[in-house]
């Protein structure tokens, strides 16, 4: 079992930046892959960001090149998702989950453990 805790969600307008953290417990991180996902309001759960076991090779949805940024601590157990220039249709739940794969993973469905969410709200 995998346990995580996102945290560092808020209420920002657009043109800021935000961070989010995702602390894992339980089993060695380093054996997972990871990932930010989101659910904005009346929306399906889409990929935002992922990255390999080493950290080496990350990858992100094409709406957030270039503003947004997933790294890893494997020391601190956690994962860190670097947002900046937000817009309004950022606004959404964000999601820390942890993959068994030993690929970048941005389908939902292969992701085996998911944290509880924190909300970013982002007004024009």
């Amino acid at each position: 079992q995998v346990q995580l805790v996102e945290s560092g969600g808020g209420v920002v307008q657009a043109g800021d930046s935000l961070r989010l953290s995702c602390a894992a417990s339980g089993r060695t991180f380093s054996w997972y892959a990871m990932g930010w996902f989101r659910q904005p309001p009346g929306k399906e759960r889409e990929f935002v960001a992922a990255i390999t076991r080493s950290g080496r090779t990350t990858e992100s949805a094409e709406s957030v090149k270039g503003r947004f940024t997933i790294s890893r601590d494997n020391v601190k157990n956690t994962v860190t998702l670097q947002m900046n220039s937000l817009k309004p249709e950022d606004t959404a739940v964000y999601y820390c989950a942890a993959s068994a794969a030993h690929y970048i993973a941005t389908m939902a469905n292969e992701y085996n453990y998911w944290g509880q969410g924190t909300q970013v709200t982002v007004s024009s």
